[in-house]
């Protein structure tokens, strides 16, 4: 999807490619499409050369003028959609979900998927099992790089922080405005996707275009529910985004299903959803070209920072982002990693960091701010 430039992908009927003189159909690929909807098509008996059909419903008519040089994959009969052709978001991960009937919450899409997951294994010997989850997270980067490329790559600016930080926390109130005012200036605020700081960043992206009050009613409503594990976690969530619906403010939230029993913020309006944590990891770091906001955070952030450090010593990606601190006694006194890094810069261990760090939320936004405009 697709393996080369040469392949164009379709993903709905309405996009179905008309064959060149010869007949033929060349370096396609089709993702879950039903062929039986398209009769008139069908029965045009084209040949497909070089294509790919992924999870696609095909008529036996069909199957003669599928050459050999296709690669045909099945649906494989999985709970999710292997060959998922775009992003997830809080209404399709909590298909099934009522907010008035939390009991509905065990029944919904995100937690059967996860349900079947831990009943089959983090870690299985099931080889279907294992290529259907593998083929799930390849669709799922290939939907992610489909949205971040209708935006410039330093638009994008990441949060990460630990998933404990309660609603009712200051932090949580300086991490939300932070991600709403980025918002307001362009930016396309990522997270992990889960509860704690992740959930205050699309929180915050959100509320953006409203007034501060809505902000600080918003903020009051989900505060019922300090934790994912309070009595009314998810439900303040979709009240707060009946109330205050969001149309034109985008975040990209990427969670996973390793850590499923922390449920996946339906706040963010863009969910890539991985079983691969480490991939989820990796494919996060690196769409954050636009710097990264370390919020407080245990073992996960700290291993995030120096993940980045690393990335940014590299210039895997091309250039150095910022890392921006945000907690000056809890990265200086608690967990002293910024004058470690500061330190290790001096000496030449790392190169090309741009560390700052500040308990202010506007220097934050500032420090962001002035490396994506120059």
């Amino acid at each position: 999807m697709p393996f080369n430039s040469s392949y164009k992908e379709i993903k709905t009927l309405t996009d179905l490619p008309a064959p060149d003189a010869t007949g033929r159909i060349d370096h396609y690929v089709f993702q879950y499409i039903d062929f039986k909807s398209a009769p008139q098509y069908v029965a045009a008996r084209h040949r497909f050369t070089d294509c790919c059909f992924f999870g696609c419903d095909i008529p036996s008519e069909m199957e003669d003028g599928i050459g050999s040089s296709c690669l045909v994959f099945p649906r494989m009969g999985m709970t999710y959609n292997v060959f998922r052709s775009n992003l997830y978001n809080g209404d399709s991960l909590y298909a099934g979900y009522d907010p008035d009937n939390e009991d509905t919450f065990t029944s919904c899409f995100d937690q059967r998927v996860y349900s079947e997951y831990m009943e089959k294994g983090k870690q299985t010997g099931n080889i279907k099992e294992t290529l259907a989850r593998s083929l799930h997270d390849h669709a799922i980067a290939d939907a992610m790089a489909d949205f971040l490329s209708r935006f410039e790559e330093r638009q994008v600016v990441a949060v990460m922080g630990g998933h404990a930080l309660k609603r009712t926390d200051e932090s949580f109130r300086k991490v939300a405005y932070i991600s709403k005012i980025l918002s307001e200036k362009g930016k396309i605020m990522a997270s992990g996707g889960g509860p704690g700081a992740m959930e205050a960043t699309h929180f915050g992206a959100w509320m953006a275009g409203r007034k501060m009050d809505e902000f600080d009613d918003a903020l009051q409503m989900i505060s019922i529910a300090p934790t994912f594990r309070d009595a009314g976690w998810l439900k303040s969530a979709f009240d707060v985004r009946k109330k205050y619906p969001q149309e034109k403010y985008r975040s990209l939230g990427i969670p996973t299903w390793f850590y499923g029993h922390e449920p996946a913020t339906p706040f963010a309006t863009d969910i890539a959803k991985y079983f691969m944590n480490s991939v989820r990891e990796d494919i996060l770091l690196s769409a954050a070209k636009g710097g990264i906001i370390y919020s407080p955070g245990s073992a996960g952030t700290l291993q995030e920072i120096f993940q980045d450090a690393a990335q940014n010593h590299y210039q895997s990606l091309g250039y150095p982002s910022p890392m921006v601190f945000l907690g000056k006694d809890y990265y200086s006194k608690d967990v002293p990693v910024f004058p470690m890094l500061e330190n290790l810069l001096e000496q030449g261990f790392y190169k090309s960091l741009l560390l700052s760090i500040t308990d202010d939320a506007d220097e934050a936004i500032s420090n962001i701010l002035s490396f994506t405009e120059n």
